[in-house]
């Protein structure tokens, strides 16, 4: 393949600043640390230099999936090592899991993200809205793909998109179902070559099927549905895979949490119409509470607002703000650590 057809354009080729004997490469896989990249030539594995371990300040430098990368190729291409990360376009980042409060990266150099959701189990408009946050920080288009129409009525799929619109989201959406097919030609003829795409969504809600449609083969793994409709999880890393008309798209495991974390711009983004409300009140520091000329109250007693839409709003803010007051408190705990360790080290020589 040449690398156009691995998503490399311009404004990648302009950041591109590998050394003599490095060649540009896209990480396609990440695995507890392992990867692999792929270049004209095909795909092999890699690892990171111990210089580029050394200088990265935090988990966001690290490599992950969609990546452009400088690696230097040994043993006639057999494996590479990863010198340097390019400059990233556009990205998938949350809140580590648990109670580290830093950032983990999903995946970057994404064009349009699918999130995906089942009608049959799954459907939940809080969690949606998460998932937008996330996308929207990262630059991404967003696009809903709703799985699962045939385990729902007509009238039970119209109630779902009216909570969605209820709530302000504007996005594309596309009704989907791996046993009739429905929706799976448009999906597909929305996909563009050269174009990166990423599905992001619950364990079980058809992901992985989805990618065998797309393929035309069932080159990837699945199992039997539970008795409820949900499905089971499969997919255990994140990787890259090119369909038959050149578009790309990363697969991915479920995701459990979804915590946020300085997501300033993706909630301005996501919750546009609260923005909007919020500059119309009759004060600039209004706090919507009970101070006159509040704009977002008054649109709540008339029913233009949803409060439920309103007060997701509100604790995605709370907890993005509190996340990021703990995260750079930890940043700077970590540069003293290591403002110390280099004093004990100089003092020694």
């Amino acid at each position: 393949m040449e690398l156009t057809e691995l998503g490399l354009d311009r404004w990648f080729e302009e950041q591109a600043t590998c050394a003599s004997g490095q060649r540009l490469a896209r990480v396609t896989a990440v695995d507890r640390g392992r990867y692999v990249v792929r270049d004209e030539q095909g795909e092999v594995p890699a690892e990171l230099t111990g210089k580029f371990l050394y200088t990265a300040a935090s988990s966001v430098d690290m490599p992950c999936v969609g990546d452009w990368v400088c690696a230097e190729y040994h043993d006639s291409d057999s494996h590479a090592s990863i010198h340097d990360v390019l400059p990233r376009r556009s990205f998938l980042r949350r809140k580590s899991p648990g109670k580290n409060i830093d950032f983990q990266m999903i995946a970057a150099n994404i064009d349009v993200a699918f999130i995906v959701q089942s009608c049959q189990f799954d459907f939940n408009v809080r969690r949606l809205e998460r998932y937008l946050v996330m996308v929207n920080e990262g630059h991404i288009a967003p696009v809903l793909l709703l799985t699962k129409t045939d385990l729902v009525s007509a009238t039970e799929l119209e109630h779902m998109l009216a909570q969605i619109r209820a709530a302000g989201i504007t996005a594309q959406i596309i009704n989907l179902s791996n046993e009739t097919g429905e929706g799976i030609t448009q999906v597909r003829e929305f996909m563009q070559p050269g174009k990166t795409y990423c599905l992001l969504g619950s364990s079980g809600v058809g992901k992985t099927t989805l990618i065998n449609h797309l393929l035309g083969k069932d080159a990837l793994e699945t199992r039997a549905v539970s008795g409820t409709g949900e499905g089971r999880h499969t997919t255990t890393r994140r990787h890259l895979v090119v369909l038959d008309k050149g578009a790309l798209l990363i697969d991915m495991p479920g995701m459990r949490e979804l915590g946020i974390l300085s997501a300033g711009e993706g909630l301005d983004d996501s919750f546009a119409e609260i923005k909007a409300l919020a500059s119309r009140c009759r004060f600039a520091d209004c706090r919507h509470n009970n101070e006159p000329g509040c704009a977002i109250r008054k649109a709540i007693e008339n029913g233009e607002l949803d409060p439920s839409h309103y007060q997701s709003y509100l604790k995605l803010k709370a907890e993005s703000d509190f996340n990021e007051m703990s995260y750079l408190d930890k940043r700077k705990k970590d540069k003293a650590f290591g403002k110390m360790v280099k004093s004990v080290l100089k003092g020694k020589r």
